[in-house]
C-alpha cells in the first residue's frame, strides 16, 4: 500500500517525515460508517508502513475529532449486528495501528471524541486536546457496550473504580479534566492548536525512531511479562540498538554536547 493513495473519506498529507492523516467527513462529526472506518484503517496503516514516515498524527477535520460509528447508516434493529461488526473491525485495525506502530503516534483531538472515537483518541502514544475538546464513553446511550479498546485503555489509564464510572455514568470529560485523569497529554489554546500539534509532531519526528520503536514495543509487552522476562528483554534490545546510526549520532553528541541528529536509521 502506497502513501500517496488517496482515499474519499480520509486526508494524507506528508511533510518533513510526519504524516498527518485526518478524518475528512466534518458534515457527519467525522463519524464512521463501513467505508469511512475502511479508508481510515487503510490510510494509517499506510502510513505507519512508509519508510519515510517518523511520526503519524491523526486529527478530525471541522469541529470534532470523531464521533464514533455513524448510526444514519444503521437500522436501529437486529440487522445491525453486521454493520456493528463491519465497523468495528475496521475501527479496531486502525487502533491497533495507533497503539503498536513503530513509529510514534499523536491523536489531536480538537473536538468531540465519542463512542469509537473516544477509543479511537486514546490509542495514540501522546494526545493532544484542544481546549474545547470533550471526551464521552457514550455507549450507554444507544443500549451498546464499547469498542475500539475503550474498556482495555480506561482501566489502564485511570484505574478499574474511575473506568466503571465512565461504563455507567457517561460523563463527558472536558480536555482540562482529561489531563488530569491522564487521558490526554496536554491542552492546547485553539489559537496555537495547529502550530503546536505541527511543533509536537515534528519535535518527535526528529528523535531516534528505532529507539522509540523498540521502547514502545518493551512497554507494549510488559503488562504480560515477569521482571525477569522483561529485564532479559530490556538487555537484548538496548544492546542491539548500539549497531544503529542513531545510537552513532547520540553518542557523539554526548561528548561534544550538541544537539544529536538523528535519522531515524
Amino acid at each position: 500500500m502506497q502513501l500517496d493513495e488517496s482515499f474519499e473519506h480520509v486526508d494524507v498529507a506528508l511533510r518533513e517525515g510526519v504524516a498527518h492523516v485526518t478524518l475528512a467527513r466534518p458534515d457527519a462529526h467525522n463519524a464512521l460508517d463501513v467505508d469511512t472506518a475502511t479508508d481510515l484503517r487503510d490510510a494509517l496503516a499506510a502510513a505507519a508502513g512508509a519508510a519515510d514516515v517518523r511520526c503519524l498524527v491523526l486529527e478530525g477535520e471541522g469541529g470534532a475529532f470523531c464521533s464514533g460509528a455513524d448510526l444514519a447508516a444503521f437500522e436501529g434493529d437486529e440487522t445491525d449486528r453486521r454493520r456493528l461488526d463491519a465497523v468495528a473491525t475496521r475501527l479496531h485495525a486502525a487502533v491497533l495501528t495507533l497503539a503498536t506502530a513503530d513509529v510514534p503516534t499523536i491523536t489531536a483531538v480538537n473536538g468531540v471524541a465519542a463512542g469509537g472515537g473516544f477509543g479511537l483518541a486514546l490509542a495514540a502514544d501522546l494526545v493532544l486536546a484542544r481546549e474545547d475538546a470533550r471526551f464521552e464513553f457514550s455507549y450507554p446511550r444507544i443500549g451498546l457496550s464499547g469498542d475500539a479498546g475503550s474498556t482495555w485503555f480506561l482501566p489502564r489509564l485511570v484505574g478499574r473504580r474511575r473506568a466503571r464510572e465512565f461504563l455507567l455514568l457517561d460523563e463527558p470529560v472536558d480536555a482540562e479534566e482529561a489531563v488530569e485523569m491522564r487521558l490526554a497529554t496536554e491542552v492546547v489554546d485553539a489559537d496555537d492548536w495547529d502550530d503546536r500539534v505541527r511543533a509536537l509532531a515534528t519535535d518527535v519526528a526528529s528523535g531516534p525512531t528505532k529507539a522509540y520503536a523498540t521502547a514502545k514495543r518493551l512497554l507494549n509487552r510488559s503488562g504480560d511479562r515477569t521482571l525477569n522476562t522483561q529485564l532479559t528483554a530490556e538487555k537484548d534490545a538496548i544492546a542491539s540498538l548500539a549497531e544503529t546510526d542513531d545510537y552513532a549520532a547520540g553518542y557523539e553528541a554526548f561528548f561534544t554536547k550538541e544537539r544529536p541528529e538523528f535519522r531515524g536509521a
